[in-house]
């Protein structure tokens, strides 16, 4: 049904409590999981009215159960051009309507900052998974369902239904010309412009700048997903509508320092892995004496929209080896033929494997050297044989050597390679060793990690902790990987804001932001973990071996621990190996 998003929104239900006619957003589900009694008796004890706290932006936080453990006070630090996240909650047994979160500027002894650059967004509960093994790749109808905190909405005010939280999620962007110093606001939050409660904020300004995301070192790839968009946005594929739909999308994602474009070679190289098949971007077509001639105008449109929005390191294109069967579509324009749209098989053990496919690397290197691009694009293959990862390469070499290949490798089939420009490696499998990177740096080269539906922890899924996204980018540092990749930024199923369940997928897998252009927890904690990522870049480049001591022995502890190993206290350890950094920044100075 092609409606777009703003208007689904608007006419689904109202907020929470489905009460409120002053701003229309949608319902909630229940929560699966049935509060116990004492849970229950605990709201008998709860005050009427607004209660607010300060929370760790480490974990989410139970819609259904009254929170424990916060905090009165927040004490938060960062760099000058860095953002900083922050986690409120907001409670009540009474019902309460019309809640806003208002937050005043920032002054310090010296100077001032806007409170615009603060951003405070009520966070809202999706369904999704609740967190097991087998709820991993192969997710079994009927695995138990849980309420997970999740999307950053844009509403400004919120109606909060009776003995239920709210979590309030606040992004605090520092100038990059902030002076340095500690900073002093206050957030307000109220209903209908009383019941008031007042939170004190402190923000340290640091002294050292993070540049913009565009000049990050961190190669972030996370693959798009145009069709998504013109599915939920409710308008025609690849047309200026739908171009225009997809700027706020990406936008977003080349603000996080996004490095790759995502591009596909014929149609869903996944094969029906997705809510919404990926459309094509180049057209093949057979022409009389069966020559092939190619369309190139949705690619090209594609890659220029792409680096007119700053993402422009790399592009990918997938895939001369899909999952599942390689089914190559193609339009027989030939005399005399009747049907217009074929399609044929072209998988390596086929004869016509060559045939397809090295007419078309020719002409497609010739059409990227015309373009400017051929020196960043590679021929993109995700987890595929090493034997059918063989032929594609030999094929690339034989017709189009100057051609990049990259992979996401589950066999470690890059040992097979010397000339690999990307590898991205499952974390899960064994890492590459730091002479590896190392030599492949020195190439020019780039070494990533991935992680997908296979890995429990750490990992992005809704079900994840908030702190996971952010350790997957410690990790990255602390074995030099050059960044990392996730299968996809918005590959949305059929409501991700109220169900994030797909398929046998874990919750989440599928996607990290939500129709409209609307941020995650899990997103915002990603761009954290890049950031830190970015400041021990800095460090290591400005001081001594000895000033660096510190962080590199906590880089070390996490190479020396089995990081998939969830108990070993990694919230605790990300809070110090922050602080470690810091320290750093201010000692040295």
């Amino acid at each position: 049904m092609k409606i777009r998003i703003t208007i689904f929104i608007a006419t689904l239900l109202l907020l929470s409590g489905c009460k409120s006619a002053e701003v229309a957003t949608f319902c909630e589900a229940d929560d699966p999981i049935a509060l116990t009694a004492e849970q229950v008796q605990q709201w008998d004890n709860v005050e009427g009215g607004v209660n607010a706290q300060w929370a760790s932006a480490d974990y989410v936080y139970s819609r259904s159960v009254v929170p424990e453990n916060l905090s009165q006070t927040l004490s938060v630090a960062g760099w000058q051009g860095e953002k900083v996240s922050a986690q409120l909650l907001i409670w009540s047994s009474d019902s309460l309507s019309g809640v806003e979160c208002k937050i005043s500027d920032f002054k310090s002894d010296k100077s001032s900052l806007p409170a615009s650059i603060a951003e405070p967004h009520f966070v809202r509960y999706t369904l999704a998974d609740v967190p097991d093994k087998s709820c991993l790749c192969g997710r079994a109808n009927g695995h138990p369902a849980m309420l997970q905190a999740d999307m950053l909405d844009n509403l400004e005010r919120f109606d909060i239904s009776a003995r239920t939280v709210r979590p309030v999620w606040i992004t605090i962007a520092i100038p990059q010309d902030a002076t340095a110093g500690v900073y002093n606001a206050e957030v307000k939050i109220s209903h209908n412009g009383f019941g008031s409660e007042v939170l004190p904020l402190q923000l340290e300004v640091i002294a050292e700048c993070l540049s913009e995301p565009s000049e990050w070192d961190f190669h972030l790839d996370l693959w798009q997903h145009p069709s998504s968009v013109a599915r939920v946005e409710g308008v025609e594929m690849w047309s200026d509508e739908h171009f225009e739909a997809m700027r706020p999308v990406m936008q977003m994602l080349a603000d996080a320092g996004q490095k790759v474009i995502t591009a596909t070679l014929n149609r869903d190289p996944w094969r029906y892995q997705c809510f919404d098949d990926y459309e094509p971007m180049i057209y093949w077509t057979l022409n009389d004496n069966d020559v092939w001639s190619y369309d190139y105008t949705i690619f090209d449109k594609w890659v220029e929209y792409m680096m007119s929005l700053g993402i422009d390191k790399q592009i990918n294109c997938y895939s001369m080896l899909p999952w599942g069967e390689c089914i190559l579509d193609y339009h027989d324009m030939r005399a005399g033929k009747v049907h217009r749209n074929r399609t044929v098989s072209a998988t390596p053990k086929s004869e016509n494997f060559e045939a397809m496919w090295g007419p078309f690397l020719t002409d497609f290197a010739a059409h990227l050297r015309e373009k400017g691009w051929l020196g960043i694009t590679n021929i993109a293959i995700d987890e595929r044989a090493p034997e059918d990862m063989d032929a594609a390469a030999r094929l690339i070499e034989k017709y189009a050597p100057e051609l990049g290949f990259a992979i996401a490798d589950n066999h470690n089939s890059y040992k097979r390679y010397a000339n690999m420009r990307d590898v991205c490696v499952g974390q899960k499998h064994a890492a590459m060793s730091l002479e590896e990177i190392a030599a492949r740096r020195a190439n020019g080269f780039v070494s990533t990690f991935y992680v997908c539906c296979s890995t429990l922890f750490p990992n992005t899924f809704t079900n994840s902790q908030p702190f996971e996204s952010e350790l997957l980018s410690a990790y990255a540092i602390a074995y030099d990987y050059d960044g990392m990749l996730r299968w996809s930024y918005n590959s949305w199923p059929a409501n991700p804001q109220y169900d994030s369940r797909f398929r046998y997928w874990a919750s989440g897998d599928t996607f990290l932001i939500y129709p409209g252009a609307r941020s995650s927890v899990r997103f915002e904690r990603l761009i954290d973990g890049i950031e830190l990522y970015e400041k021990i870049h800095i460090l290591r480049k400005k001081y001594s071996a000895e000033a660096m001591k510190g962080v590199e022995a906590q880089l070390r502890e996490l190479r020396e621990q089995n990081i998939n190993d969830s108990t070993y206290g990694w919230a605790g350890y990300l809070v110090g190996l922050n602080a470690e950094v810091n320290r750093v920044a201010k000692q040295a100075l």
